[in-house]
């Protein structure tokens, strides 16, 4: 299928990489149906990458694996939230959390607060509030993500 983006232009998606998040996500509810963007034609995923709503093609969110930003990430979630996503194993879950880059790129911080989860098995997805409450809405990591580039190689 075709789908229009505001970022990356016209592009050609499988139906099996559209992801549905039945009660949207915070502050899009009425919009669920998204796919993962990755900017780079290279083999390795790229650390950021961006989950695009298919239904408004400039809403793109920049998302990261939260345990390149914090390696001991380990939100507590209620089951019942997870259920709508059908059974969820270590192997088939897939955890990301927004990513806010703003003019001053040092400032960059993410939102361990709300992560998102999928499920690559059933192609469904929720944005869950986690319970720790020492995880913060805005967690600065410029200075980890820095760190992880240099380890690979990139800086």
């Amino acid at each position: 299928m075709l789908v229009r983006t505001k970022h990356f232009g016209e592009i050609e998606l499988d139906e099996d990489k559209v992801i549905c998040f039945e009660n949207g996500i915070l502050g899009f509810e009425e919009l669920t149906r998204y796919t993962l963007l990755y900017d780079n034609d290279g083999e390795e995923r790229p650390d950021i990458s961006w989950l695009q709503s298919l239904e408004e093609p400039a809403l793109a969110i920049p998302v990261v694996n939260p345990f390149l930003v914090k390696q001991d990430y380990n939100p507590e979630v209620d089951d019942e939230l997870l259920k709508p996503l059908g059974d969820v194993t270590d192997e088939n879950i897939v955890v990301l959390v927004s990513v806010t880059v703003p003019a001053e790129v040092e400032k960059t911080s993410a939102n361990m607060k709300a992560p998102f989860i999928i499920n690559s098995d059933t192609k469904k997805g929720a944005q869950i509030i986690v319970e720790n409450p020492d995880y913060e809405v805005k967690y600065y990591f410029y200075e980890q993500l820095k760190a992880h580039k240099a380890e690979k190689g990139g800086e």
